[in-house]
């Protein structure tokens, strides 16, 4: 296995879909590398194929145009060309039969007929930038002549060259050469198993993993999805068109997204199942798509929104897009409207039931925003069309009453629309109204999928309750009116307001919101010295938030600033001027409010912490945010969709954080079975615990536990250096339990992620020398002795928990400084041949029994790795040797001393091989072949060893006079060397009947041997 071994699988499959497949080499009359890496003669043919009216001259007026970006931003001309490749180019020309003007658009892509456009993928292209430099890369991807996606690829079998090695890779490329990216759609690394995804302004962790579009059992490689699910000619287009939004904020900075692989799954779901269920034919359910918080709903919601709009079946439909929430429909109406160019028209929001009945009632088009409470009343048939789509946001009979009110009235004022719910948390079992309006789920995206992808962090729980200082009964009222109060929220009913009034009297309670203030300014500085970002307090009430607020002032006065523009701490509510002191403070218009959302999200601003009581709880992505103080009593999908405000991603945030104020785990436990149950298998919060404290030291007695008989803690007082022995005793103890390394590595990152986030507790310090001491371990085991199973995507996910680590135990984790397992152990492999008898011998005598078998089995998997580069057959016969004995071992047939003596006979055959390749006289290159005729029984009793020494020497000077330039990849070069092979065989009397094998055999030789140089 190496990076060739990716690159040909990827162009097989490519083939498979089917893409042409051609070297760069082959190509070098239709490319000027120095042309922004378009293929010319590509593009015009395929200009005049798509236009055929148009005259020459207008067509390569076009080219000038695509050749000449006009903006000064790689981004702003990468956008330019997106609208370019979707709506055509506009031209000017005269029609020469005549002579009139005309003016119209010239295509660049035939969306209606995706076949017949020009799809091909170049192996090794080598493109000159406008720096000068010269990039080459793994696989480009060209559309018509236009290259829109680029795959860098890496030795799946290298721990040492990562994704994140190929993601910084091509975003060198980009430096050098920028005008190659203008026409990029996406951006692919992979190494074959592998596989993520991102645009020209993604990084490393906005790189989105690509799955396989439906089930396949989990089978296929992750780079073979991706070339099957997405560059798929029918596919491509339809992400091209419908995928890709390009986003601007405040300061004019812009960001490319493109949709994940469960947003692209979901779209082509969605809008296969409304097409299904059109009236009058279908029941108008559209299905309900149940995609975790933080994972892209909206985004989701406006892709699928857009896609709708363009399907001819639809004929120009009219999109009503539905919240329960003013608030959500403006957040829901932003994101839309920054989408405009995938809607291709304005969106508008209702601002009356008139205004609402106004632009429903019109013949065709249009997307409309409402709430659902301007459907508080009947109002008879609005519109009867078929071509109606409702996209209703948080999909929940609690907020929407389909038995009887808005969504009642929405559906008879709108008989024939086909419904399709979104939701960011699963329906309840026995919600069967739902389900009657909108279907069965077409789509699941849970939070554990979200989790493992990466589309959000985990969450995490620590409880914290602030108490109040009353007697047994108060305490007893006070905790049933909570109960009282949650279990209302969670039915989808109002509690009783004296009950309300009476529970924020308590909660709110002066001397309870002082002790509260101290809590919050004590943790939140500890969080924010171990982990900069921002957090969220959030009140029962708005007169709570705003004297927390006061008392937290009092506090940290440096905090406050009655400037909107400065300040650390703020407090986000609606209200009047009507509103008593202090909250009348804090009230501010829209416009305010939505200028300190823009301070809170940038996480260069100094705006840290904000405190809300309904605000900013759905709907608000804060990626910076990883913390949330909850003193609210919440329940179900309002408690998930709260605490999901902390679980973007944002660089290398570990996870969010819940610190629960008022003692609402039961409400969690509740909701969490909520989301096991409905259909996904995930969980909410993947660490649930009372304290983050006890879970680390849970994770620490278990490591220690691991540990047991081998008494480690002797090296927590001196320096590595000093202490090597019981380094080697430790590793050997690791690798001597059943599935040890993997075990270890699984029970530090359990430490590490409790650790992380119990910093800076005094009991995190105490433990930190023995994660040190945990972490240089296996530092230490990664560096000489990991193979395959220490992934590189695994230790990217390993990476954003040791970057909190390390703040506070400085450099213990930094592998650069641990020792040489080798050295230490008296085998300098710099100065001793591995298969020599004094190499094995030493091996054999080591005292760490396990560390002897350990090495034995690295350094001979690399020995293998080495032959496989120059000999198949032989690598093939140790590869399986080993494997073989590896199989017995874990199955205990054979002990670790049986294990080292059978790993030790096979090192000596190894060199045992090598010397029969002198002995015959052979070169490396020649025995390679000689093993490959030889290969079978047969033939070998059939022809002398002179005869086949004779035919391997032929070969090789056969393969030598081969064209350099990746003649593997000329069919007309394989074909003669096919034949010459056979002439061969023929002449020397090879067994006619195990011919064809041997050709096929001697081919494969060929083509490694070519690769690699000879």
């Amino acid at each position: 296995m190496d990076e060739l071994t990716a690159e040909l699988a990827a162009a097989a499959w490519f083939e498979v879909v089917p893409i042409r497949v051609l070297v760069a080499a082959d190509m070098a009359d239709d490319y000027d590398p120095g042309q922004m890496s378009i293929l010319g003669t590509v593009l015009i043919g395929a200009l005049k194929r798509l236009n055929p009216g148009l005259p020459q001259e207008t067509v390569e007026g076009v080219v000038r145009t695509l050749t000449h970006p006009p903006h000064p931003t790689l981004i702003q001309n990468n956008r330019w060309f997106h609208t370019l490749l979707t709506d055509g180019v506009e031209v000017e020309y005269r029609d020469p039969q005549t002579g009139e003007t005309r003016g119209g658009r010239c295509r660049l892509v035939d969306f209606d007929d995706p076949l017949a456009n020009d799809l091909l993928v170049v192996r090794q292209l080598t493109v000159i930038g406008s720096s000068g430099k010269t990039i080459r890369l793994d696989l480009i991807l060209f559309l018509n002549g236009l290259p829109i996606a680029v795959i860098e690829l890496k030795d799946p079998a290298d721990p040492q060259t990562d994704l994140t090695a190929a993601i910084e890779q091509l975003d060198r490329y980009q430096d050098r050469a920028p005008e190659l990216f203008v026409p990029n759609l996406v951006r692919v690394v992979s190494d074959g198993m592998l596989t993520r995804v991102g645009s020209i302004t993604s990084d490393r962790s906005r790189f989105m993993p690509w799955r396989p579009l439906v089930d396949d059992g989990g089978n296929a490689p992750t780079l073979e999805a991706l070339i099957r699910g997405l560059f798929e000619p029918r596919a491509l287009l339809d992400y091209l068109r419908s995928c890709v939004l390009f986003e601007e904020d405040a300061r004019g900075a812009i960001a490319k997204k493109i949709a994940a692989y469960h947003q692209f799954r979901a779209l082509r779901k969605a809008r296969a199942s409304v097409l299904a269920h059109l009236k009058p034919a279908g029941d108008g359910r559209g299905g309900v798509i149940w995609h975790t918080q933080g994972s892209g709903k909206s985004l989701t919601m406006l892709m699928l929104a857009g896609a709708l709009i363009r399907e001819p079946d639809l004929a120009n439909p009219t999109l009503v897009v539905i919240t329960d929430r003013n608030d959500l429909d403006d957040q829901l109406f932003d994101t839309f409207a920054a989408g405009r160019a995938l809607l291709r028209q304005d969106p508008v929001q209702a601002q009356s039931r008139d205004h609402l009945r106004q632009l429903l009632d019109r013949a065709a088009g249009g997307v409309v925003f409402t709430t659902i409470q301007k459907f508080t009343e009947a109002q008879g048939v609005i519109s009867d069309r078929a071509n109606i789509v409702v996209l209703a946001d948080e999909a929940h009979r609690s907020q929407y009453g389909f038995v009887e009110g808005g969504a009642r009235w929405m559906r008879e004022a709108l008989p024939n629309a086909t419904f399709v719910g979104f939701t960011g948390t699963p329906l309840e079992r026995d919600d069967k109204n739902t389900i009657h309006v909108f279907g069965d789920y077409a789509d699941v995206y849970d939070i554990r999928q979200a989790v493992e992808d990466g589309a959000t962090r985990p969450l995490y729980y620590e409880s914290r309750i602030v108490k109040l200082r009353v007697d047994e009964d108060g305490a007893r009222v006070a905790e049933d009116e909570v109960e009282y109060v949650v279990n209302a929220d969670r039915d989808g009913a109002s509690p009783d307001e004296r009950i309300r009034v009476r529970l924020e009297s308590l909660v709110g309670a002066p001397e309870r919101l002082e002790r509260l203030a101290a809590f919050i300014v004590e943790h939140w500085e500890k969080r924010r010295a171990a982990r900069e970002g921002k957090a969220m307090v959030v009140t029962m009430s708005r007169d709570i938030a705003a004297r927390l607020y006061e008392q937290i002032r009092l506090l940290r006065p440096d905090w406050h600033d009655a400037d909107d523009e400065r300040g650390a701490m703020k407090v986000v509510v609606t209200g009047s001027l009507d509103d008593p002191e202090p909250l009348r403070g804090h009230v501010r218009t829209k416009a305010a409010r939505k200028r300190l959302a823009e301070r809170f999200k940038d996480p260069a601003d100094d705006l840290r912490l904000v405190i809300v009581c309904d605000m900013w709880l759905t709907g608000f992505d804060c990626p910076p945010a990883h913390t949330l103080y909850l003193d609210k009593p919440l329940a179900g999908h309002n408690l998930m969709q709260a605490i999901a405000r902390v679980n973007r991603v944002w660089g290398d945030k570990p996870g969010g954080l819940i610190v629960d104020l008022l003692g609402l785990a039961d409400q969690l436990a509740d909701a969490l079975a909520t989301y096991s149950r409905a259909g996904g298998t995930g969980q909410a919060v993947r660490l649930v615990q009372d304290e983050a404290v006890p879970a680390m030291q849970s994770a620490f007695e278990t490591l220690r536990d691991f540990f047991h008989g081998c008494d480690y803690a002797r090296a927590l007082d001196a320096a590595p250096r000093d202490v090597l022995t019981v380094y080697l005793g430790a590793i050997d103890h690791v690798l001597g339990q059943d599935d040890g390394w993997k075990r270890f590595q699984k029970l530090i990152k359990e430490l590490a992620t409790a650790f992380a986030l119990a910093v800076p507790r005094p009991e995190a310090e105490r433990i930190a020398p023995h994660l040190a001491f945990f972490q240089r371990a296996a530092a230490m085991i990664r560096k000489r002795l990991a193979d395959g199973g220490d992934r590189p995507d695994s230790r990217a996910r390993q990476r954003d928990i040791d970057a909190a680590v390390r703040q506070v135990i400085g450099g213990a984790v930094d592998a650069d400084d641990v020792i040489d397992l080798f050295a230490v152990a008296g085998l300098d492999e710099a100065r001793l041949d591995i298969l020599s008898d004094e190499f094995l011998t030493r091996v054999a005598a080591l005292q760490q029994k396990n560390l002897a078998l350990e090495t034995l089995r690295k350094l001979l998997n690399d020995q293998i790795r080495s032959t496989e580069r120059s000999n198949l057959v032989r690598s093939r016969k140790f590869r399986e040797a080993l494997e073989d004995a590896l199989l017995r071992y874990t199955n205990k047939a054979i002990t670790t001393a049986e294990m080292i003596a059978r790993l030790i006979d096979l090192a000596r055959d190894l060199r045992e091989a090598q010397r029969q390749g002198e002995a015959l006289g052979l070169s490396a290159e020649e025995i390679a072949f000689y093993d490959a005729l030889a290969d079978n029984a047969s033939a070998r009793e059939a022809i002398q060893s002179d005869t086949l020494r004779l035919m391997a020497r032929e070969l090789t000077e056969m393969v030598r006079r081969l064209p350099k330039l990746d003649w593997t990849q000329r069919e007309s070069v394989r074909a003669a060397l096919r034949r010459n092979v056979r002439r061969l065989l023929a002449k020397y009397g090879y067994p006619p009947d195990l011919a064809e094998g041997a050709t096929a055999l001697v081919l494969r030789q060929a083509e490694l041997s070519t690769a690699n140089g000879v």
